[in-house]
């Protein structure tokens, strides 16, 4: 049997061009972005401060999703029915209340002191001029989000083989050559107005795909008739134990530190426009996570085991559902939504991960008195993002095993590093550099040890436990070093 040959369509010509127009028009925005990006650091990777509250809200969703929604989300929902609803609603709610009351703090304070990145902010935060802050944080944004990026470009891989008879290695190199064109050329700007076209691409089909199959099914009640003689606790959003609750919920708490999001939050052009931000934001947020829901608990109707699903893996069903349910114009929308949720992931990152290389590192710690001009420092981050694409496709190729091992504790390694000792440095004006450096530490060690200790990794999800001791952590030492805190901006 073929690798995924259920799966596979090989593409008849309406499919193929439904897609093709999906991509000519991402790296049609690349190239128009070119010319604003090429000013300078700031527009290159925060879009010049300049961007439009629509944009902002949907790139934010957009980019925080990746294909965990479409692909992961939606077997989810197959596998454990109403009840995974609790898995989006931790980081809808924590999103929302990011975008309400860090990212105005968070846009003002990188204002003030001109803060492009992450590290940047940091660093000015404290007023460290050991750069330790600034280091620490940048090798934890380029280890864990180059990992990412080769995960997504895989991913892109099976999503092209499964749909267009392609090898996977084809297919992974199609995804990365796509994502490196339009966001070496466009920068934060090209990569911003693609996730925005990429939200749409996804909520059409998050919400085409359940209408028509529920049709086809002969209704709502008949799916829910059919999915209750499975199993009455499919429909039952509390059938669920309080450990897998708490873990569910947990996955909100990365959303404070993944600085793909938080890079949303400093690029908007007026601060008191991220209100506007929030609730469309969120609409968009819940609305996909409910669509992704219904997708799952439809599917568990025509399929009453995973086992009916091409390679008995439940994270097949929402490729599956749309090759077999929709015409295939709107099959290739399907498939360039899942190539858009990888591609508005792994954009993203990959700018993330080059200006911790070109601005944090090159420009702020190796030659911190050099003068740069704007048009050089652009140049060497195209080289840069060049670089980690050939570098992500080959760590993706020769080390597969190794990159999901990472990519296990991304979103988690993340938000346990940055997302306490963002939101203390924020709101909480005794945090000091030494509480932010052990919050850093501790964080990602726990995310690490909890992750590899299978009594620990029973007990609740990763992050849940990692957050809060890289709180707890930072609040003390913190405390213990207050004495001998340096003046802050």
């Amino acid at each position: 049997m073929e690798s995924a040959s259920a799966l596979s369509v090989h593409a008849n010509i309406y499919t193929l061009l439904s897609f093709i127009a999906y991509i000519l028009l991402i790296l049609g925005i690349g190239i128009y972005s070119a010319k604003f990006s090429s000013k300078g650091l700031g527009e290159f990777f925060l879009g010049g401060r300049s961007m439009n509250k629509f944009v902002v809200a949907l790139s934010a969703v957009a980019s925080g999703r990746s294909s965990w929604l479409l692909i992961g989300f939606t077997g989810m929902a197959f596998v454990k029915g109403a009840s995974a609803i609790w898995a989006a609603a931790g980081y809808v709610t924590v999103e929302f209340l990011m975008f309400l009351y860090a990212a105005p703090k968070l846009r003002k304070q990188t204002e003030v002191k001109n803060d492009i990145t992450i590290p940047d902010y940091f660093e000015s935060r404290f007023n460290d001029k050991s750069h330790i802050l600034r280091l620490i944080s940048s090798i934890i944004i380029i280890v864990f989000m180059t990992a990412y990026i080769s995960a997504q470009f895989v991913g892109g891989g099976k999503a092209f083989a499964s749909s267009f008879g392609t090898s996977n290695s084809t297919g992974i190199i199609l995804t990365a050559l796509i994502v490196l064109i339009y966001t070496m050329l466009g920068g934060f700007l090209a990569v911003s107005l693609t996730d925005v076209i990429q939200a749409f691409f996804m909520l059409f089909a998050l919400f085409v795909l359940p209408v028509i199959t529920i049709i086809n099914f002969g209704g709502w009640e008949k799916v829910m008739q059919a999915v209750s003689n499975i199993n009455p606790e499919l429909l039952d959003p509390f059938a669920i134990g309080t450990g897998a609750l708490i873990g569910f919920l947990g996955i909100g708490l990365g959303s404070p530190g993944n600085p793909h999001i938080l890079v949303r939050y400093m690029s908007i052009k007026d601060p008191s426009e991220l209100k506007f931000s929030a609730y469309v934001g969120t609409f968009w947020n819940a609305t996909m996570a409910f669509a992704a829901v219904i997708i799952g608990i439809a599917g568990r109707a025509y399929f009453p085991t995973a086992a009916s699903l091409p390679g008995g893996d439940a994270e097949n069903l929402y490729p599956f559902l749309a090759q077999t349910h929709l015409h295939p114009v709107l099959f290739g929308i399907v498939i360039a939504s899942i190539l858009a949720a990888i591609m508005s992931t792994a954009d993203s990152m990959l700018l993330v991960s080059a200006s911790a290389v070109i601005r944090d590192i090159y420009q702020k710690i190796i030659n911190p008195h050099r003068k740069f001009s704007q048009n050089e420092l652009v140049f060497y981050s195209r080289i840069i993002i060049l670089l980690i694409v050939i570098f992500a496709l080959a760590f993706g190729y020769f080390a597969s095993d190794l990159v999901f091992w990472l990519v296990l504790f991304a979103w988690g390694g993340l938000g346990a590093a940055f997302g306490p000792t963002i939101l203390l440095s924020l709101f909480w004006d005794k945090t000091t550099k030494q509480g932010v450096l052990t919050g850093f530490i501790v964080g990602v060690l726990t995310i690490i040890i909890w992750k590899q200790t299978p009594e620990l990794k029973s007990i609740i999800y990763e992050l849940v436990p990692g957050f809060f001791l890289s709180l707890i952590f930072t609040v003390i030492v913190s405390l213990l070093t207050a004495k001998d805190k340096q003046t802050e901006a």
